[in-house]
């Protein structure tokens, strides 16, 4: 069992500000610990099933975060975005204190599942080339895809600056315009350009699985749900896989 810690500290851990902004907080009878109104930032508390309320909103604690979004159109992972808003902007302010990053990026006008965390360790095995972990997109074009193009991806298509090819690692057509393709890489808009290869183009594209974790149905576009144990196991089985 983790060792009981102050409030004030688990406050300032979660990202609600300054330890100092954190005791203010309790003071001025903002924060409820397990629905009952705290009183002292210097009480200890064991942080196991720990339910947070600050200023009306609940929060469970959380000693790294690790988060599922839905990312949708025309927003930038960045945190200095440049020519639309951030996703960051759409995330609660204390992910953006303790410094959440996404793992991994989809462009601007890409959408659908998008991982983010404070864990180091947890990104770099996520993004490392040498993981083979397979992510699912989604692919709308404007013209028929055919049987040779797919073929095309399957066998490998090599991209104008990198003389070695890249591949899809699996591929099924949803409808006739419609693709659900697997890579394992992450090159510089690697499915756009692979569609580009082949004879056609992308018009939507859309991020649905990441390993083992498929994005849940209900979440709705700029919504965003923890990664819980289970989760995170198929998460980690991907990697190992």
């Amino acid at each position: 069992m983790a060792k009981p810690i102050s409030l004030e500290k688990i406050l300032f851990s979660q990202g609600f500000g300054t330890r100092r902004y954190c005791s203010d907080l309790v003071y001025a009878d903002l924060v409820k610990v397990n629905g009952e109104l705290a009183q002292d930032p210097e009480e200890r508390l064991s942080t196991e099933g720990l339910i947070l309320n600050v200023e009306g909103r609940d929060w469970e604690f959380h000693e790294k975060a690790y988060i599922a979004f839905n990312k949708p159109p025309d927003y930038e992972c960045s945190h200095k975005a440049t020519h639309h808003p951030s996703v960051y902007g759409l995330l609660p302010r204390p992910f953006v204190e303790r410094g959440l990053q996404c793992v991994g990026r989809l462009d601007y006008d890409t959408t659908g599942l998008l991982l983010i965390s404070d864990d180091g360790q947890f990104i770099h095995k996520m993004t490392s080339p040498k993981k083979n972990i397979g992510k699912v997109y989604e692919i709308a074009t404007p013209e028929p895809i055919t049987q040779k193009q797919i073929n095309h991806l399957l066998n490998g298509v090599v991209l104008d600056d990198d003389p070695k090819p890249c591949f899809a690692t699996a591929c099924r057509q949803l409808d006739e315009r419609k693709l659900a393709m697997t890579i394992v890489e992450g090159r510089y808009h690697q499915v756009k350009r692979m569609m580009a290869a082949v004879g056609n183009h992308v018009a939507k594209l859309h991020r649905t699985e990441i390993g083992q974790y498929s994005m849940p149905g209900d979440l709705a576009q700029g919504e965003w749900r923890w990664l819980y144990p289970d989760d995170l196991l198929r998460l980690a089985k991907s990697v190992d896989a």
